[in-house]
């Protein structure tokens, strides 16, 4: 989800499961004043979901942004028969240990349901 993109999610009712884990964080007061802003805005998010709805986004974001970077291993071809190389850049990295995290994850909630 693009950060231009949050106003119509917030707009709409929020999907997806939560983690249990938390994390606290400050704020400078520039970013602080904005959020109270933003909250006065959207009285139905309370600041938290804010601020995980902008974390969220602004990963998303990050993940699209990294640049690729052309192996030397072709792994399809395109439409037109030229060759697609693999990423060797961040994004495939990120992908992979995004994955791993979210196993870890999944098994923790597992063992505290249990």
């Amino acid at each position: 989800m693009k950060i231009k993109d949050l106003v119509k999610y917030w707009d709409k009712h929020a999907r997806g499961r939560l983690s249990r884990d938390t994390f606290e964080a400050a704020l400078s007061e520039q970013h602080q004043a904005r959020l109270e802003k933003l909250a006065e805005l959207y009285p139905m998010k309370s600041p938290q979901d804010l601020i995980r709805d902008l974390v969220s986004a602004a990963l998303d974001e990050l993940e699209t942004s990294f640049p690729y970077v052309q192996g030397s291993k072709v792994v399809a071809f395109d439409e037109d028969g030229f060759e697609i190389y693999e990423d060797e850049g961040l994004t495939p990295r990120f992908v992979s240990l995004s994955q791993k995290h979210m196993q870890d994850l999944k098994a923790r909630q597992l063992e505290t349901a249990a």
